[in-house]
């Protein structure tokens, strides 16, 4: 551990010298809704789930966002005993031991490093789009698909990100309060005006909002729902990023769990209206502006933007660049922070628990996390597109591994006072729990389905579907990886520098 670490506790936690006391729960949100990035968030994502489920993904949203909230009271009770940056990696140590918490650190990198690469992929389509709807010209669009010209563009805009991530999370609330803004606006914009279309008879494909959309029983089988609940957390994923700057926060113990509380409430509302808007509008039909259109899946306002907004769609355009523009950046917040603290405690080279002097951030962290966004995009484009777009679902796999490992870390770390008080029973070991086991279980569900060739895009690997191998692979890399390190670094393995613990309150 660094020698510039100072009060460490009797189980090895300690502050790692980041800038303390700059958010609070407005501002914590502001950066959570920008992680989440709702504009980019349903422009990739909510044309594959209507696609799974039709009408009925209003149902799926809700369900998705169930076991998210679920899970937020875990992370919340968690946030409280051991307000550390590392969340997950050093909650799931502190209640398992260093092998399950590495793996759980791993899962939160490994999904905030293919989520940057798909930021990426989005703001530069939208860049060339934006250019095409200003100059008039349409074929500009085009030279997003120009390999030479894409990879350049993504290289620098991930390195900008990365760069204002750097100078620490004052920067980057400033930047995100008129990015967050501005994509709201325009969400609105968007939902008021295709729900006018409907209303004058003038939509796309008018479809009457029914109670039916809300019913998740008239979905599908479990297959089917597990995988559009698996699409739904990529949607809702992201909100945990303010509990990773519980250290830099103005009340460590109580701010980031109302961050994320405002930020998850906030986003399931924008979900559910702008879902509403689209499937009334263009009806879940597979040709022309139909939202189950397969052309239309890629970026479903890139296709109803136009047509719903008239010569206002270049809104939507921005409104989606900036998205994908702030959530590159401010995601960059999550994996810098937990290798910070996998650095710190040793769980990684001690070069990856180092602190900018001068920004009070972390520095070789954050370099890494941009140059691992960077190499996993050009290797997946250069690949193919397809593969690229399959790292969401792959990353609806990470999600649920770490986020299910953190809910049933909360209970085991809480075992002797679960059942102390009526509201221990339910925010320290009901909620958890159901949150908990149900995200592993879509995740095995989802692991198993993926092995379908036909699964995504229908990519596949010598037979197996693209989404398994992306998914489980960067999984085992990271257990071969954790391997390497065990026998580099013991001290962390042995429980020298993080032991595990109970709480006895």
């Amino acid at each position: 551990m660094p020698e510039a670490a100072a009060g460490v506790d009797s189980s090895g936690l300690s502050s790692k010298g980041l800038s303390a006391g700059k958010i609070g729960a407005i501002g914590g949100a502001i950066i959570g809704i920008s992680c989440i990035a709702p504009a980019y968030t349903l422009t990739s994502g909510l044309g594959p789930t209507i696609s799974e489920v039709g009408v009925h993904t209003p149902a799926i949203l809700l369900i998705g966002f169930v076991p998210m909230l679920l899970v937020v009271f875990g992370y919340r009770e968690l946030n409280s005993a051991m307000p550390d940056s590392g969340t997950t990696f050093t909650w799931a140590t502190r209640a398992f031991g260093p092998w399950l918490g590495w793996m759980g650190g791993w899962g939160l990198i490994a999904a905030t490093v293919l989520v940057l690469s798909n930021l990426a992929a989005v703001a530069v389509d939208f860049l060339f789009l934006l250019l095409a709807q200003i100059f008039g010209d349409p074929s500009i669009s085009d030279l997003t698909r120009v390999l030479w010209i894409n990879i350049p563009v993504t290289v620098i805009l991930t390195a900008a990100a990365a760069w204002i991530s750097y100078r620490g999370v004052e920067a980057t609330e400033k930047i995100q309060v008129w990015l967050v803004a501005f994509q709201v606006l325009a969400l609105g914009w968007f939902v008021i005006a295709a729900l006018v279309h409907v209303a004058n008879g003038t939509a796309f494909d008018p479809t009457p909002v029914s109670l039916d959309w809300f019913n998740p029983l008239a979905a599908g089988d479990f297959s089917t729902v597990a995988a559009a609940v698996s699409l739904s957390i990529f949607l809702f994923w992201g909100w945990d990023t303010v509990i990773t700057m519980n250290e830099e926060a103005k009340d460590p113990e109580k701010t980031p769990g109302r961050a994320a509380m405002l930020t998850i409430i906030a986003i399931v509302i924008i979900y559910i209206a702008c879902t509403i808007a689209v499937i009334s509008f263009a009806g879940v039909g597979t040709d022309g502006l139909g939202a189950g259109n397969p052309e239309n899946q890629e970026s479903i306002f890139a296709s109803l933007a136009g047509p719903v907004m008239g010569p206002f769609a270049v809104l939507v355009s921005v409104a989606v660049l900036s998205s994908s523009l702030a959530s590159l950046q401010s995601t960059m917040v999550s994996p810098s922070r937990t290798i910070l603290a996998m650095g710190h405690y040793g769980a990684l080279p001690q070069k990856y628990g180092s602190i900018s002097p001068r920004y009070k951030s972390p520095s070789v962290a954050t370099i890494t996390s941009a140059a691992a966004a960077i190499i996993f995009y050009v290797v997946m484009r250069l690949l193919s597109e397809n593969a690229l777009w399959d790292t969401i679902t792959a990353l609806g796999l990470m999600v649920c591994f770490y986020y299910g490992i953190t809910g049933l870390a909360c209970i085991w770390y809480y075992r002797r006072s679960l059942f102390a008080s009526p509201k221990n029973i339910f925010f320290r070991f009901l909620f958890p729990l159901v949150g908990g086991v149900t995200l592993l279980v879509i995740f095995v569900t989802t692991a198993i389905d993926s092995l379908d060739p036909d699964y995504g895009s229908g990519s596949s690997v010598f037979g197996i579907g693209l989404v398994f191998v992306l998914g489980i692979g960067v999984l085992v890399l990271g257990a071969v990886i954790m391997v390497i390190q065990s026998v580099q670094n013991p001290a962390f393995f042995r429980g020298e520098t993080l032991k595990r613990g109970i709480h006895t309150g």
